[in-house]
């Protein structure tokens, strides 16, 4: 049984900030249903039985990304798929609006412009093979990067073949897009745009460059 006093408790399945049904036709509340409720809920119960009598069960989230290599399988991948879920519903939105201010001039400067940056994420996720995520993220110099990593990995772990704060991540797991899309993985890459809530995106891009600030001052 789960002592409720434990820290362990912290880790619950996150409120959405819209219905199951409000991401359609681009995601549909099947796989909503599926992935939120199912996939999502089990990383949840996982994650709380790997560390219950674990040395590590009053280690908070952050801190067992950062410390993946110290980890088991179980706790490494159900840590990671529920960060990583909980970021990714944080960053749809029925009524997405398009990049702006500061992160979409860098996004320009890095990328030469905004399509030339979705045509160069589509690529990178495409390539990726198997399970995994697709990441735009910024490093701790401040450059925003494209990347992917395996399974429920993600760029906070000390595993990471490229390390840095994730501002948005795509779930490339077939279960994501497979009753939607089937195996048209491109088609999902590109309806993925249609929900993406820059204004989010853009929020977590503003706490990264503040962060990186505080540690340069």
């Amino acid at each position: 049984m789960i002592n409720i006093n434990s820290k362990i408790a912290q880790f619950e399945l996150p409120y959405l900030p819209y219905s199951t049904s409000d991401l359609e036709p681009y995601i549909s509340e099947a796989t909503m249903e599926v992935h939120y409720n199912k996939h999502h809920r089990g990383y949840v119960a996982k994650l709380i039985q790997a560390l219950e009598d674990s040395k590590y069960e009053d280690w908070p989230l952050v801190e067992l990304l950062a410390r993946a290599s110290l980890l088991g399988d179980k706790i490494r991948n159900n840590a990671g798929g529920h960060f990583n879920h909980t970021l990714f519903w944080s960053i749809l939105s029925p009524e997405p609006i398009k990049p702006y201010g500061k992160l979409l001039n860098q996004i320009e400067a890095a990328f030469e412009s905004y399509e030339s940056f979705q045509e160069q994420f589509a690529r990178k996720a495409m390539s990726h093979f198997g399970s995994g995520w697709a990441w735009l993220i910024i490093d701790s110099d401040g450059i925003l990067q494209l990347t992917t990593t395996a399974n429920q990995d993600n760029p906070l772990m000390d595993v990471a073949e490229q390390k840095g704060y994730p501002l948005f991540g795509l779930d490339l797991w077939e279960h994501a897009y497979y009753l939607d899309y089937q195996n048209n993985k491109a088609d999902y890459i590109d309806a993925f745009w249609n929900v993406l809530d820059w204004t989010e995106v853009s929020k977590r891009h503003q706490d990264a460059l503040l962060n990186i600030a505080s540690k340069i001052t």
